[in-house]
């Protein structure tokens, strides 16, 4: 099924009780990763997107309860001078999970087939080239066990102008927007272009993209975490292991613990 951008546009307020289901989704995504820590999996979460999209806000809010010694954020920015002397994927190959850990991209190999391609940093032979790279580079590492999740969060123009007129107008936010994002708006018909082709060549049934639409921040976030814990309680065993007997006859000698009732 064809990914449209135009289908994600209505800003839907959110209609349940954002506080009371933001918590529970962070309760099931707090085992989620104990269960890539006990199980030892491996996953990737990745978050492409428009300037100012919210990307930060759903990936703070989906590492809440997490652990930090078992998780990674990676954000992707311009390609230093010795990544650039590598082929680009190899910055990627460097980032990836450990058993046991979940990484997360915000901004990925993407960029490949979207600034870079807009921008004109590399050839047309280049990103063109840059789709069978992508889903080969995926294909490996779902087959050697890492999981994969892709999303794209998507606003509409008048939301990205409320958002970077909100940092301009914020002192502790102003860092967070310059002139590249003004260069990027100017081209937002291009960028759409370059979207729509990356969905129609690298939305496959392995890795498929969930477009989320964040023109609501408070739907756009449950949205997102919703469908990370999805798809990732569907890729990894939720069994946890029973305590250990040694573990629980030195809790008994140290303070006299009795182990709580099955079902309580």
């Amino acid at each position: 099924m064809t990914i449209n951008l135009s289908d994600y546009e209505t800003g839907a307020k959110y209609k349940g009780d954002y506080d009371a289901d933001l918590a529970a989704l962070q309760e099931r995504l707090a085992k989620i990763q104990v269960a890539h820590i006990v199980h030892n999996r491996r996953s990737v979460i990745l978050l492409e997107g428009w300037d100012a999209a919210g990307k930060g806000g759903i990936i703070k809010r989906m590492t809440a309860d997490w652990d930090p010694r078992y998780y990674q954020v990676h954000p992707i920015a311009a390609p230093s001078q010795e990544e650039r002397d590598h082929h680009y994927l190899w910055r990627f190959w460097t980032k990836l999970p450990a058993g046991h850990n979940i990484a997360i991209f915000d901004r990925s190999w993407y960029g490949r087939v979207l600034v870079e391609r807009v921008e004109g940093f590399c050839a047309k032979a280049d990103w063109k080239r840059a789709y069978d790279e992508i889903n080969a580079f995926e294909r490996q590492q779902i087959d050697a066990g890492t999981n994969m999740v892709k999303l794209f969060v998507h606003i509409t123009q008048q939301t990205q102008d409320e958002q970077l007129a909100q940092r301009l107008d914020t002192p502790w936010k102003r860092w967070k927007t310059g002139a590249d994002d003004y260069r990027n708006r100017a081209r937002r018909a291009d960028y759409l272009d370059a979207m729509h082709d990356m969905f129609k060549e690298t939305d496959t049934k392995q890795a498929p993209w969930q477009v989320i639409d964040n023109n609501n921040r408070k739907a756009g976030r449950i949205a997102a975490l919703t469908y990370v814990a999805d798809r990732l309680e569907k890729l990894v065993p939720l069994d946890f292991p029973a305590a250990d007997p040694d573990v629980v006859k030195l809790a008994r000698d140290a303070f006299n613990y009795k182990p709580i009732a099955a079902g309580k």
